[in-house]
């Protein structure tokens, strides 16, 4: 006489479900975090081929009115170098991203890179991708 059941419960986990929502979270963080930025100004920078990887100390902002601001805070042409000494004291490998609005004249931007080379900055020119 036969016991045993017809119907077996198969004790094995289909990850397919799992792997399916991990890619639904990977794809929904993707694209909602270029929205999510520290920097609140809104400038339409230059396009050009290219990325970088560099972290950033300090973020120096020309706006097309030729208004500088240090990360979100505005603050006059003349006092851009000391504030730059000050925000980058103390720290090894001190990086500058300078983001100039599509418009304003190249003397502003080269007076900020003159101000990193005198310092020994490194400052990386940020652009929009094509």
């Amino acid at each position: 006489m036969n016991l045993r059941g017809r119907n077996k419960v198969s004790p094995e986990f289909s990850m397919s479900s799992m792997t399916d929502i991990v890619f639904l979270l990977l794809i929904f963080f993707m694209l909602t975090s270029p929205v999510i930025t520290p920097e609140a100004l809104d400038l339409i920078l230059p396009k050009a081929k290219g990325k970088t990887t560099n972290q950033q100390n300090v973020s120096v902002s020309i706006t097309k009115e030729l208004q500088v601001y240090i990360n979100d805070e505005r603050i006059s042409s003349s006092a851009l170098e000391s504030t730059l000494k000050s925000k980058l004291a103390g720290i090894e490998n001190p990086t500058i991203i300078l983001r100039a609005e599509e418009g304003v004249p190249i003397e502003k931007a080269v007076n900020v890179m003159d101000i990193a080379n005198r310092n020994r900055y490194k400052i990386v020119l940020a652009v929009k991708p094509e």
